[in-house]
């Protein structure tokens, strides 16, 4: 029969078991709880990156728009008057409105039409034709900017939702991680609150081995 030596000895090395098996429980947690919260921070490392390296693009795409709609005389008629003037005043419309009226001129003065109503009427027309073909140009121009920084801010919106669903993952993982240890150390530990009871059962079985059985030692039954 086993005596009470070894019913402490049994006893110690099951507590520095479960000692044990809670550390390596809580530790396995606390790893698995640190490569989450490294995975949610290259995470969003990564989508600030993406935001630094588009935010010229998206930036773009707002000015862009609000041209457009100053041409399309959504922003009132002062800003649609000022966008045309922009282009009216600028180096490009007068270089080549300049250069036009020119060309006509020295065309209709080969033919000897200088001072016939069809030149008159061609130069007449000639600046406004001008105008409205600088003004669908700069429209189209600023058309591919919308787009650029329209596509730009759904790239940076795909990439936050995406990043939002990984970091919910990972914490996730690091929630069930943390639970797993916390259990695992319970787990562990609860076997220590059946040794008081193991121990006095050990010396039981040691006590009963010394005095005999009870028939021997005088019970009845």
């Amino acid at each position: 029969m086993p005596d009470p030596v070894t019913a402490l000895v049994v006893g110690g090395s099951q507590l520095v078991g479960s000692a044990m098996q809670a550390d390596a429980a809580s530790e396995a947690a606390g790893i698995q709880a640190g490569a989450a919260q490294a995975g949610i921070a290259e995470q969003r490392r990564q989508f600030e990156a993406l935001q630094t390296l588009l935010k010229p693009y998206t930036e773009v795409g707002v000015p862009a728009l609000e041209a457009q709609q100053a041409f399309l005389g959504l922003r009132g008629p002062e800003a649609e008057k000022a966008a045309i003037e922009r282009i009216r005043g600028g180096e490009t419309f007068q270089a080549l409105a300049q250069g036009g009226e020119e060309a006509l001129l020295q065309r209709a003065s080969a033919t000897g039409g200088l001072r016939g109503g069809n030149i008159q009427g061609a130069l007449a027309q000639f600046r406004p034709q001008l105008l409205s073909s600088l003004i669908e140009q700069q429209y189209g121009r600023l058309g591919g900017l919308t787009t650029l920084g329209q596509r730009s801010a759904a790239g940076v919106g795909a990439a936050g939702m995406e990043t939002g669903t990984n970091v919910a993952n990972l914490l996730a993982q690091e929630g069930a991680a943390r639970a797993g240890g916390e259990l695992g150390e319970a787990k562990a530990y609860s076997s220590l609150f059946n040794l008081p009871a193991q121990v006095l059962g050990f010396q039981y079985a040691a006590n009963a081995g010394r005095a005999g059985t009870p028939s021997q030692i005088g019970f009845k039954f």
